[in-house]
């Protein structure tokens, strides 16, 4: 069966990776505006860089949870494209061979200069040179609100070829990502959302799993593979 899943942070927050879709509007005690949009960066890139080299820290000491191990199983059953919208690497570590990060990833290092990318150090700092270009314009390769999303050529074939569409931990509020379902769907899919509670764009699936994506998502492979 060709499957499709986008996994966003919900996925991760059993692991201790806190979510940011907060009603305060706050991320981490940071406005969304100072910490994740190119203007932000522009203003203070110091601030930008201690706030991502501390959600570097942390994703280094999560640990992948049940959730990601029963997808990178479901993988070695079916024909699974796995796309996530979080920067971590727990479904990596979780055992996924293969992973479409369309919001970038923390271990990446983009020059805001020449477009160069590298692995990322721990910690990032302003001064830090472009291995191509010398300019020092480091960045974390991450996509910020008012952005384009990586891969979306790929992510739209993957929607549109599947015969099931999978939503786990996402909110529902985020495009393109929040239209992936309503595309699925229209294009013949199956559709189900695993999440502690219905998103924003629940009305796109004709399946939910209501609870911890630790618990709802093992069962939901477990039926899936012999």
């Amino acid at each position: 069966m060709r499957i499709t899943v986008l996994t966003g942070a919900g996925i991760s927050a059993e692991s201790g990776i806190r979510t940011f879709r907060a009603s305060d509007g706050l991320w981490e005690e940071h406005r969304i505006e100072d910490v994740a949009t190119p203007e932000g960066f522009h203003r203070d890139p110091a601030l930008v860089h201690r706030f991502y080299n501390q959600r570097r820290a942390d994703a280094a000491r999560a640990q992948p949870n049940a959730a990601h191990r029963a997808l990178a199983r479901l993988a070695r059953h079916h024909d699974l494209t796995l796309i996530t919208q979080n920067v971590d690497d727990l479904h990596e570590r979780g055992g996924s061979a293969e992973v479409i990060h369309m919001h970038g990833s923390l271990l990446g290092a983009l020059c805001s200069g020449c477009g160069h990318r590298w692995p990322a150090a721990l910690v990032m700092r302003p001064p830090d040179p472009c291995p191509a270009c010398g300019q020092p314009l480091a960045r974390p390769d991450i996509v910020w609100f008012g952005e384009i999303p990586y891969h979306m050529e790929r992510i739209w074939q993957a929607v549109e070829s599947a015969e099931l569409f999978a939503a786990i931990g996402t909110s529902g509020q985020v495009y393109p990502a929040a239209g992936l379902a309503q595309h699925a769907r229209r294009n013949g899919a199956e559709t189900i959302e695993l999440n502690l509670a219905a998103s924003a764009a629940a009305r796109d699936f004709s399946q939910h799993r209501i609870g911890p994506a630790t618990q709802v998502v093992p069962q939901w492979v477990q039926g899936l593979c012999p």
